[in-house]
């Protein structure tokens, strides 16, 4: 008898075993040098020049919290608590708002209908700036169009305030809050509510018993998100109001720009290290809720 001989691809299949696998952190590298280097240095010169305070007469720079103690007191202060103020008031409206009409749409039968509502969320939830402004200006300003027909400058209408403001943040804020709400709702079984009915329960108390209570974490979530964007919105109420309403991010434009005082650049960056700081609680609050949420919703 003769002995087998040995295959001849039996070696190198050993040898590729043999071989030592890629790190996996090596497949995301690419993806952390660019989170480094888009947020990371701007984050850290955030940092920086927010506790750093140059003598005017030498020029030397120390390290102080004197940038963020300006930053909370007087009108830096009014125009932080002015944009709380409108991103809280905007979110709750927009989510007051947001959540019949997103209701209605999971409701519908017309399955053309939710796509178009849903569609036009989409487009309507990023549009803002220097259009949206132009458009509502053009529409509902002291010169607008509706403004002169409707007669609404002799009933006191004033587009440049701060209602007018939350007027127009509710145009982006309304289909924003469709958006997030509408898979939760989706989520919603059935059974749960023939459930409450078979039980003698009617409409209002199924909603307020068991959808609102199943809902409440993916509500919360999106007042949050909603507060988050109207708290970072900008472009809009610059071409707008201009000055006329304090918001903390027109009080960044102006400081960084010299356009009040000159040399307030650190002091620019201190507030918007008070915006970091909001948004990072804003995020803490937002990140549970939506876990929570999914943990119902998933079931």
């Amino acid at each position: 008898m003769t002995a087998a001989l040995p295959r001849a691809d039996v070696a190198p299949v050993a040898s590729a075993k043999r071989r030592r696998r890629a790190p996996g952190w090596l497949a995301v590298l690419p993806l952390l040098v660019f989170t480094a280097i888009a947020f990371g240095l701007p984050a850290f010169a955030i940092l920086d020049g927010a506790f750093t305070v140059k003598d005017p007469a030498t020029g030397a720079a120390s390290y102080t919290t004197a940038n963020l103690t300006g930053s909370l007191q007087g009108p830096y202060l009014t125009a932080l608590l002015g944009s709380v103020k409108l991103s809280a008031v905007s979110a709750a409206l927009g989510a007051l708002f947001g959540l019949p009409l997103a209701q209605a749409v999971v409701g519908s039968r017309s399955r053309a209908l939710r796509e178009a509502v849903l569609t036009a969320s989409g487009v309507l939830a990023n549009f803002g700036g220097v259009p949206l402004a132009f458009a509502f200006v053009a529409t509902l300003g002291n010169a607008g169009v509706l403004t002169a027909h409707l007669g609404l400058k002799d009933s006191g209408w004033d587009l440049y305030s701060f209602w007018g403001l939350v007027l127009v943040y509710l145009f982006f804020l309304i289909p924003l809050m469709v958006l997030t709400i509408t898979p939760a709702l989706d989520g919603l079984r059935s059974q749960w509510r023939e459930a409450a009915l078979n039980n003698g329960a009617t409409g209002t108390q199924y909603w307020r018993h068991v959808a609102l209570p199943v809902l409440a974490p993916s509500l919360l979530g999106g007042l949050v998100l909603l507060f988050g964007s109207a708290f970072a919105a900008y472009a809009t109420a610059a071409a707008m109001v201009g000055s006329a309403v304090p918001l903390v991010t027109l009080q960044i434009a102006d400081a960084l720009s010299g356009n009040v005082l000159v040399g307030q650049e650190n002091v620019a960056l201190a507030l918007s290290l008070d915006m970091v700081l909001v948004a990072g609680l804003v995020m803490a609050v937002y990140l549970p809720l939506q876990r929570r949420s999914a943990r119902w919703l998933d079931a």
